[in-house]
């Protein structure tokens, strides 16, 4: 890997998300308009919001970055981008981390401004950290940033891109906690949810969120979460292949 190229790539990704208004919106506005409508239709039990909102600053982000990252790698092949990029000396894992780094950073913007509303205008309780909150939120955004750039590989639409979100997200979304806690299921699916990363991130942000201090259980969580994060970067890397016609 050559660290100019990279951060060439990184720059790229970002000029090109600057003039994208519909995906800047969708990333940064989407996620604290659906926490709004949860605290709404909880109205009238804010003690279920307290205790689930929190939760959702994961998994809004994780699946709002799955699914602009997927389409946008896919995008990049069916185009013909790719194609001339690899006939440069920019090498797939350059490619990639460009990707993860400029999405990363949009995570970061992310979750600063999904963090706020939640924390300052939806009235949320504080955590026992908001600096480790914020860096759980970001850490779930990159996994979904992560994630979809390691299935991007396995399609050749933008559709099938999106098609995937049902099939590796939704199984997350229902067997992380947030339903129902994981010691409550059958053991089968707490096993199950155990090699499932979003697991950890309503774990680690619904520790912060009932406690006044740090658990060492959050930074445990945190490290699965950036080893998946690395997981899902090297396959998405050693997979990445040209669309030829």
């Amino acid at each position: 890997m050559n660290p100019t190229l990279t951060f060439a790539t990184a720059g790229r990704v970002l000029a090109q998300l600057r003039r994208d208004r519909r995906t800047i919106a969708l990333v940064l506005i989407v996620p604290c308009v659906l926490l709004w409508l949860f605290k709404e239709v909880f109205s009238a039990e804010p003690f279920v919001f307290q205790r689930i909102a929190p939760a959702m600053l994961g998994v809004f982000p994780l699946l709002i970055m799955f699914l602009v990252t997927s389409v946008a790698m896919v995008r990049e092949r069916t185009s013909g981008t790719l194609e001339r990029l690899l006939t440069t000396p920019l090498a797939k894992g350059d490619l990639i981390v460009g990707y993860a780094l400029a999405f990363g950073l949009l995570a970061l913007i992310q979750a600063v401004v999904a963090t706020t509303v939640l924390l300052w205008l939806l009235g949320l309780n504080a955590p026992a950290s908001v600096p480790v909150l914020l860096l759980v939120a970001v850490a779930d955004a990159l996994l979904g940033a992560a994630l979809g750039l390691g299935v991007s590989a396995l399609a050749a639409t933008e559709f099938q891109a999106v098609q995937f979100m049902p099939a590796v997200i939704l199984p997350q979304f229902l067997l992380c906690g947030l339903l129902t806690p994981t010691s409550q299921m059958a053991g089968w699916l707490d096993a199950i949810s155990r090699v499932m990363p979003l697991r950890y991130g309503v774990d680690a942000i619904t520790r912060l969120t009932g406690a006044t201090t740090v658990d060492t259980a959050v930074w445990w969580d945190l490290i699965v979460i950036g080893g998946c994060v690395l997981v899902a970067l090297a396959v998405g890397s050693a997979t990445l292949r040209r669309i030829r016609a």
